[in-house]
């Protein structure tokens, strides 16, 4: 159902409704017009059967980093020759209890994009009561939730709609040790490993797939939590069921813990550079960057494993001086039975030699992989047969 802010009453005699649209509805829906004295029809669509119904369908869209999506709103007004100047349409992202970013805001050919939505984000324009947005070069940051606003003079009504991103939760914790980060040092160690703060839903996900991690870490909420598909004495008793166990809300200065970080797909690829001889760190750092790479972050290793099938039964220094490899075919001789990317530990830089994985970013190309030369003007009028966009994936709560 729609989720709205209160206003007063006399603010509350709506002559439209907004509505978030993931698939095709079927609805109709009557409102009194109480200034002429008759009933006013706002017709969205009707079902088969003629019943009066009023449904919504929140819903999520589904994209990857450096994707094209949109974000679905329409409204109906009444009555239909209603000036279109007169619309203002908003889309804020919701960062927290109560809390709104600007994103994109137009009153009829007035438009404007805020922050870092800049040059990303378009209206859709499709047609009459078309406020659908569409958001280019998708970052791991667009994750979340949106509301679409819709206002005509004080009469206006709000929609609701999550932006999901497939990816891969990576546990993470420093050279330092474990329970080492409060929060927002958690925050910046996915950052640097080039990952964001994994929510709660990410997470159950991830445990869904089977993610088992025994220490308890941050998430972008707040609150400390850790999957357990495998439940033992050392990880919360062994009689008690699997699942995402959970800390509650924590001081976010004075406690401390791991992170769950979340990444998705990558702008570039990662590889293990070959070379006859190991090396240590900082040759390591060298060798990469006499490639034109980068030594790989820790969750470009993980996006690389998940995304492009990265397989390597050999260990390599990564940028946070971590030692890891990644199994996506699980054999005796590469430690265990389990996909997965294995982690040795944080050796000493200068004196220990392994390979390394370097970081290569696609070359003119989007961190979608699509090259942008369409103005936005187009991409919006040609939507349809434009290859440069990317289908959307709807799905239900």
């Amino acid at each position: 159902m729609f989720l709205k802010r209160r206003r007063p009453l006399a603010f509350r005699k709506m002559s439209f409704l907004v509505f978030i649209l993931t698939s095709v509805l079927s609805v109709t829906c009557l409102l009194a017009d109480t200034d002429k004295g008759r009933r006013k029809v706002v017709h969205v669509l009707e079902d088969d059967t003629g019943a009066v119904i009023v449904q919504t369908a929140p819903g999520k869209v589904v994209t990857h980093r450096g994707g094209s999506i949109t974000l679905p709103c329409r409204y109906h007004h009444e009555p239909e020759n209603t000036d279109p100047a007169r619309i203002r349409i908003k889309w804020t992202k919701v960062t927290d209890a109560l809390q709104f970013e600007d994103v994109f805001v137009a009153l009829g050919r007035e438009q404007r994009v805020f922050g870092s939505y800049k040059g990303r984000v378009f209206l859709q324009q499709a047609g009459p009561g078309d406020a659908s947005v569409i958001i280019q070069n998708v970052t791991l940051e667009d994750y979340g939730r949106f509301e679409c606003e819709v206002t005509n003079d004080m009469e206006d009504d709000t929609g609701f709609v999550n932006l999901d991103l497939e990816g891969v939760v990576f546990p993470y914790y420093p050279r330092e040790g474990r329970y080492k980060l409060n929060y927002h040092q958690g925050e910046d160690a996915c950052k640097q490993q080039d990952a964001i703060l994994a929510s709660h839903s990410q997470l159950h996900k991830a445990w869904l797939e089977g993610l088992d991690w025994c220490n308890a870490g941050w998430l972008e909420d707040g609150s400390v939590q850790y999957p357990i598909s495998h439940p033992r004495d050392q990880c919360g008793r062994k009689d008690t069921p699997a699942g995402v166990r959970n800390y509650g809300y924590r001081h976010k200065e004075d406690e401390r813990y791991d992170a769950f970080c979340f990444t998705s797909k990558l702008n570039g690829k990662v590889y293990f550079l070959k070379r006859f001889k190991k090396v240590n760190y900082a040759e390591a750092v060298k060798a990469c960057i006499r490639e034109g790479s980068a030594v790989a972050k820790v969750g470009q290793l993980y996006a690389a494993w998940k995304f492009q099938l990265l397989d390597r039964c050999e260990a390599g220094w990564l940028e946070d001086g971590s030692i890891r490899y990644p199994i996506v075919n699980p054999r005796s001789r590469c430690g265990g039975s389990q996909p997965g990317v294995r982690h040795l530990g944080f050796p000493d830089k200068k004196f220990r030699l392994y390979g390394v994985f370097c970081f290569q970013k696609n070359k003119d190309e989007t961190a979608g992989g699509t090259v942008m030369k369409k103005s936005p003007t187009d991409s919006l009028t040609k939507k349809k047969s434009s290859s440069s966009m990317a289908t959307n994936a709807t799905r239900g709560n």
